[in-house]
């Protein structure tokens, strides 16, 4: 419509109404305007022109075709119009991965795609979305769309559709308007438990008949909110929906259905922009019918029950809690207490789970609305129909565990044994079938922090398991099949728990040390993530007897380039061994001599370092720009221990290295220990590291002798027994700078660890079964027809061949050089050796 374009002639007379509501001529809105015209205003427009103005179809679409996206592509109409803010989506955290991966195939940039946070039930927080919002027309940034979900695939959490309805009415009226859409790929079919002549507000009656017959199922009602959500998915501007997901399709099926017809011709080709009563009608894409509707209601009523199972499932006297992710309406009150929730629990187990279908629906025939059993249960698990619960364990004194790592770690056993993962498998014989998913801080925030804080567990940034069990069934829930389900998943978590409590106890063990020195001699403790009472990072400066200490120097000085270790004589608790002034018997040892010297008193008198590698203890990422060490000794002998700051990880350490720096350290700064760090080496890309024989025998590993490194030194403010994390803050802040120039790693002491610092003796042992040796058949059988076996069969095996062509894995290879005693000859019962010397418990009761 500007002057010399094909539709000036219109330009003064042919007006629009803002989505403020008014009338302007369309060539005079500013491009703010333009981006925030209301939906249909949008798609009035070609048919508006017709009707006024007479002007053809196939002139429309010669200049449509000249200006519209499909042609000119984005980049150049935001030129045109001068939008240098980049537009966006809004929806939930949660959403599924197929939106920023659409927006990055489109050239929208999966940086516009802004996740909004998620509530304690995992559904969009309102309040976040507005503040977004605001920023947006505060700015003037248009927006796209904001997606509410309707149904995460994840949770069953359904968005509060007419709250984004409604903040878009009240945004509109200030000049920023949206499509809204709604992802109805999960939920969309749960419509169909509407009643037909539902209208938000309506009370829908809890059941009353019980039915005739065996295998009694009643219908089971959704969350008013869900009712009134799902009601408002006909004022959406676009829905989702998947036949293939509650619609039971049994093969890829997706549906997208439009409100207003005309714009699914936005991305089409050969778009008819005029609507003169010629289009087919959108409705035969609609979902209709009320088979599906009692389907679902009792696939939610066998949802709900489940919900009572898992939310009743353990009191104070059982070995764990279940935790589902909904709260029970009890915690959800002002006010709650401990006790209000126990005594809603116990209600649960009288009422429901006790009972019958049938039996539940005639005595709530006797009971007030507000104390109907059937009234809770609506209340009761998610949304729609996956329930979300997580588990946690007690020690054996009745405390709960605190570290989530830990409560991670029962779930991954139990989801284990409760799911299919291998192919001798047999679904057949698994009750029960569990999935799981993680929460992050990233994508669930205040979700997540709130679900750790009701599982007692200490805020940690790892990722939280979630398990989760989808309903899909529409079979009867009678005969107490629902009952039996979740007794033998309280059985499955329960013998778990034996082995979390087994790995977590904090009881005396034998205790390996790196020893360092000839001056001074130092110990460093070879620690194991994976056993609690392994799982610190110890450095000790320590005494010898006279004649022990001269020993030991004759061995150091004869054999530079083996390793030397110091294990105790007697099972002890690291805390025993790190007190002051502490003594304690030991061996001195060697990998390829073993026994040195016998009942060796050691007598601590500096505790350098004393770290827990608690998960909340450990750091939320691995340093992107250097590798960090604790540097100790005397200004002669100086050794390096590398920082375990998260897990898995790697022990770097070496002693005797050769500094060349800018500034000498202080006698004290060396005794006490200060912070090294390896400027040219980027530990975040590293980690995390191969097994210790791939890092050995790797050329250009940087720990290896003789390597001169740039480093930059600073002061350590922490004290020596002061737990993570922020245990390396300093690093970067140039007022705790010591000093800077180079390291030089020795040709001898250096120790390389990257198995058994992360190795798992409680990990349950595969069976050695045949798929694996068809895998192997499958690889050999493709590289001989890319090679033609040119070089034989023993060439054609797939895999490293090491010790005569036998196929190693890692645990092979950490027996392979000779690390330990795959015999486990001299060992305590219930003991295995872990290699380089050092001792770790065996498996315990775990299967």
């Amino acid at each position: 419509m500007a002057k010399g374009e094909p539709l000036d002639f219109i330009a003064e007379t042919f007006q629009v109404e803002t989505c403020k509501g008014e009338k302007k001529p369309f060539a005079q809105l500013s491009t703010w305007e333009l981006l925030n015209l209301k939906p249909y205003t949008v798609l009035d427009l070609t048919d508006r022109i017709y009707k006024e103005y007479g002007i053809s179809s196939t002139f429309m679409s010669n200049i449509m075709n000249k200006y519209n996206i499909q042609s000119t592509g984005k980049a150049i109409l935001e030129q045109k119009y001068g939008i240098t803010k980049p537009m966006r989506y809004f929806l939930s955290k949660t959403r599924h991965y197929s939106w920023p991966k659409a927006s990055a195939i489109v050239g929208i940039g999966s940086d516009n795609v802004v996740g909004v946070k998620a509530d304690c039930a995992a559904r969009l927080d309102l309040e976040d979305l507005e503040k977004h919002l605001e920023e947006s027309l505060s700015e003037q940034r248009a927006v796209y769309a904001v997606v509410a979900i309707i149904g995460s695939t994840e949770e069953g959490s359904v968005d509060s559709l007419s709250g984004v309805l409604a903040l878009r009415k009240r945004f509109q009226a200030r000049g920023l308007s949206f499509l809204v859409h709604a992802d109805a790929a999960w939920g969309g079919y749960f419509c169909s438990m509407l009643p037909p002549d539902y209208h938000p507000g309506d009370i829908v009656n809890m059941p009353t008949d019980v039915g005739a017959g065996e295998g009694y199922v009643p219908d089971s009602g959704l969350r008013v909110e869900t009712q009134e959500d799902l009601f408002a998915l006909r004022f959406a501007d676009s829905i989702t929906v998947d036949p293939h997901k509650a619609g039971y399709i049994p093969y890829p099926a997706g549906g997208l259905c439009y409100r207003d017809e005309r714009m699914r011709f936005l991305v089409t080709w050969t778009s008819p922009v005029l609507s003169r009563g010629t289009l087919t009608s959108i409705g035969i894409y609609g979902v209709e019918g009320n088979g599906y509707g009692a389907l679902l209601r009792e696939v939610t009523f066998t949802c709900s029950r489940l919900s009572a199972e898992w939310a009743a499932m353990t009191t104070e006297k059982d070995s764990f809690i279940c935790v589902p992710l909904n709260m029970l309406p009890s915690e959800l009150k002002e006010g709650s207490t401990k006790q209000m929730v126990e005594e809603e629990k116990q209600r649960i187990r009288e009422q429901i789970l006790n009972k019958s279908n049938a039996q539940i629906v005639q005595e709530d025939a006797e009971r007030p609305d507000d104390e109907k059993a059937m009234q809770l249960l609506r209340a009761l698990g998610s949304d729609l129909n996956i329930n979300g619960i997580a588990f946690n364990w007690r020690h054996t004194d009745g405390t709960l565990n605190d570290d989530m790592e830990e409560a991670n770690y029962l779930m991954h056993r139990v989801v284990e044994r409760l799911s299919v993962d291998q192919p001798e498998d047999d679904p057949t014989k698994i009750p029960i079938v569990l999935t799981s998913t993680v929460f992050s801080d990233e994508l669930y925030g205040e979700c997540k922090e709130k679900y750790a804080e009701r599982l007692g567990l200490k805020p940690c940034t790892m990722d939280l398991m979630v398990v989760r069990n989808v309903v899909m069934s529409p079979f009867p829930t009678d005969r107490n099949s629902l009952s039996e389900l979740a007794g033998t998943l309280k059985c499955v978590v329960a013998e778990e728990v034996k082995v979390c409590q087994e790995r977590n106890k904090i009881n005396g063990d034998y205790h390996n040390f790196l020893m360092q020195g000839i001056e001074n001699v130092y110990l460093v403790h070879l620690p194991m993530f994976h056993v609690a009472k392994h799982r610190r990072q110890v450095i000790l400066a320590v005494n010898l007897p006279a004649k022990a200490k001269e020993a030991y120097v004759s061995i150091k000085n004869a054999n530079a380039t083996e390793s030397i270790t110091f294990v105790t004589a007697t099972k002890v608790k690291l805390d025993d061994i790190t007190s002051q002034g502490g003594e304690f018997r030991g061996s001195i040892t060697s990998r390829e001599s073993g026994i040195l010297l016998k009942d060796v008193i050691a007598t601590v008198k500096q505790v350098v370092k004393d770290r827990s590698l608690i998960s909340y203890h450990r750091e939320n990422s691995y340093p992107s720009r250097c590798m960090p060490f604790y540097l100790y000794g005397t200004k002669t002998e100086a050794n390096i221990d590398h920082i375990l700051l998260r897990a898995p990880n790697i022990q770097l350490t070496a002693e005797r290295v050769k500094l060349q720096i800018d500034k000498p350290l202080s006698t004290d700064q060396l005794a006490s220990g200060v912070i090294c760090c390896l400027d040219s080496v980027r530990e975040a890309a590293l980690q995390p590291f191969p097994g210790t024989a791939d890092v050995r025998s790797n050329p250009g590993f940087f720990f290896s002798p003789g390597k001169n490194l740039p480093v930059t030194i600073y002061r350590d403010p922490r004290g020596p027994s002061e737990d993570g994390p922020g245990t390396v803050d300093v690093i970067g802040k140039s007022g705790d700078v010591l000093a800077k120039g180079t390291l030089m790693l020795g040709n001898g002491g250096l120790y390389i660890d990257s198995v058994a610092l992360n190795k798992d003796p409680y990990k349950r042992v595969e069976k050695y079964v045949k798929w694996k040796e068809e895998f192997d058949m499958i690889g050999k059988s493709r590289e001989e027809g890319a090679r033609g076996c040119a070089a034989g069969p023993a060439a054609c095996r797939g895999g490293d061949l090491r010790n005569g062509g036998e196929l190693l894995d890692d645990a092979e290879e950490y027996w392979a050089r000779g690390d330990g005693d795959p015999e486990g000859e001299d060992l305590e019962a219930g003991e295995e050796e872990a290699g380089d010397g050092r001792v770790r418990p065996g498996p315990g009761p775990g299967p």
